[in-house]
């Protein structure tokens, strides 16, 4: 009866960790994208590729996600022209996240991050994770 209750635990802990990547219900018979930058100041030409690439895609088009990493990460904190551009890609359903390994080396603490954006623990891991299962990646 204990080892029944341990292995029910331990599977319902095991879901509830993966369902972020569930949640986001990825198509991956559709075009995806991933874009990793050090550059904060990419996101608006980032923004205009993304419009350009829906308007080629048409109904092909998927998920767009970005993920900011680099020393950049510390020109976040209190940028107003960065917070109008995050409400431009979530207007467009971009995704953009941070990286944790970044925010930890420049000790930048998450909670002075704009709430809508998302950290990742190790962006260049999720990064390798989406490019396996098919999104389409650059580097800037």
């Amino acid at each position: 009866m204990k080892n029944s209750i341990l292995y029910i635990t331990t599977l319902f802990l095991l879901v509830l960790g993966t369902t972020q990547l569930q949640a986001q219900k990825i198509d991956f018979k559709k075009n995806n994208y991933l874009v990793l930058s050090q550059n904060i100041q990419q996101l608006k030409p980032i923004l205009l590729t993304t419009t350009e690439l829906k308007k080629e895609d048409g109904k092909k088009h998927g998920a767009f996600y970005v993920i900011i990493c680099g020393k950049t990460v510390t020109d976040i904190p209190n940028n107003e022209t960065f917070n109008e551009l995050l409400k431009k890609a979530e207007a467009q359903n971009v995704m953009v996240y941070v990286c944790g390994i970044s925010l930890s080396k420049f000790n930048i603490e998450p909670e002075k991050l704009p709430s809508n954006l998302e950290v990742i623990p190790n962006g260049i891991l999720y990064g390798f994770q989406l490019a396996k299962k098919g999104f389409i990646t650059l580097s800037i």
